[in-house]
């Protein structure tokens, strides 16, 4: 059985997103309506300027006692996110995510957002392809010093 790219694997192509000026209140609850973990700060007409995540909102704002009303998303916001393509496989994606240390990654063909991926939305056995190959990246490089 081929492993599944990334664009397969999403569940919406809807892209959920704010403009920089929108408040960390303000993303939490448009992700508490869309039911997501994370959203992509944008600047008209579709700059990606980066992504704010459940984990940020936590560790940025509630963590360090900043009012969620007062705010603004590109005070708290990962910057220029890492983008994969549409094409990329599953496992690899969540090898980079495993690497780097975060779970979701937009997806961009172009300059074209197409949605984003969630480590939730790898199947179990893309998990574990995943997992494997980060492994043996680590005993690799181990053994190589």
């Amino acid at each position: 059985m081929s492993e599944r790219t990334v664009f397969q694997s999403i569940s919406r192509t809807h892209v959920v997103s704010l403009g920089p000026q929108a408040t960390a209140r303000d993303a939490a609850c448009v992700m508490t309506r869309a039911s997501c973990g994370s959203v992509l700060v944008m600047e008209l007409p579709d700059i990606l300027l980066g992504i704010l995540t459940e984990r940020d909102l936590m560790t940025r704002v509630l963590a360090r006692g900043l009012d969620p009303d007062r705010t603004a998303v590109r005070e708290v916001m990962t910057p220029n996110p890492i983008c994969i393509p549409p094409e990329t496989l599953v496992s690899d994606a969540v090898v980079l995510m495993l690497e780097r240390g975060f779970r979701h990654l937009p997806l961009m063909a172009g300059t074209k957002i197409l949605g984003v991926f969630s480590v939730r939305d790898a199947l179990p056995r893309e998990l574990g392809t995943a997992v494997s190959l980060t492994e043996f990246r680590e005993q690799v490089n181990d053994a190589l010093g």
